[in-house]
C-alpha cells in the first residue's frame, strides 16, 4: 500500500467520534493486498445493535459478513464505526441487514458477498435475514456461518 493510500484514510489511528447515523458513517477501503487471488474475508459482529423504528426499543443481532475481494478490502475500523452507527438508527431487521450489505457492495465492488443477520427475538419471534450477490467462484473455501438458530430457554 502506498503512502498516499495510507494517508487518505481518515479514521485509522485517529480518535473518531461515533457517526450519528449510517448515512454519516465513512466506510473506507484500501487496495486488496493480493489482487488476482480469490480468498474470503469474514467479519463477525456478535453484538450488533439497532433500534426498532416503531417502539425505539433496542434490537440485537449477530452479523456474519463474508466476501471475496476484487480490487478493494474494507478498512476494519471504518467498518466497526459504520456498524456501530446503527445503535441510534431505527430500521427493521431486514432493512438493517440489506443496508449493510448493499453499502459494502457499493464501496468494495467485491467478487462475491453474503451476509447473515441472526437477530434475537422481538415479540417472541427471532428473525434471520440472509442475502448474497450471487454464486461464489469455484475453488474458494467458504466455510458455513454456523451460527445456531435461536433456541428459547
Amino acid at each position: 500500500m502506498s503512502d498516499h493510500q495510507i494517508h487518505s484514510l481518515t479514521q485509522l489511528g485517529q480518535s473518531v467520534a461515533l457517526p450519528k447515523s449510517p448515512e454519516e458513517a465513512n466506510l473506507e477501503r484500501v487496495p486488496s493486498p493480493h489482487q488476482g487471488y480469490h480468498y474470503m474475508i469474514r467479519f463477525t459482529a456478535p453484538e450488533f445493535t439497532s433500534l426498532c423504528p416503531i417502539t425505539g426499543q433496542p434490537d440485537f443481532a449477530h452479523l456474519v459478513i463474508d466476501y471475496i475481494p476484487n480490487q478493494w478490502i474494507v478498512e476494519s475500523k471504518s467498518l466497526k464505526l459504520f456498524l456501530a452507527s446503527f445503535r441510534n438508527h431505527g430500521a427493521f431487521h431486514e432493512a438493517c441487514t440489506l443496508d449493510i450489505a448493499t453499502r459494502l457492495v457499493t464501496c468494495l465492488e467485491p467478487i462475491w458477498l453474503r451476509i447473515g443477520g441472526y437477530w434475537y427475538p422481538r415479540g417472541g419471534i427471532p428473525i434471520d435475514v440472509f442475502w448474497q450477490t450471487g454464486n461464489p467462484p469455484e475453488k474458494v473455501w467458504i466455510p458455513p456461518q454456523e451460527v445456531p438458530a435461536y433456541r428459547g430457554r
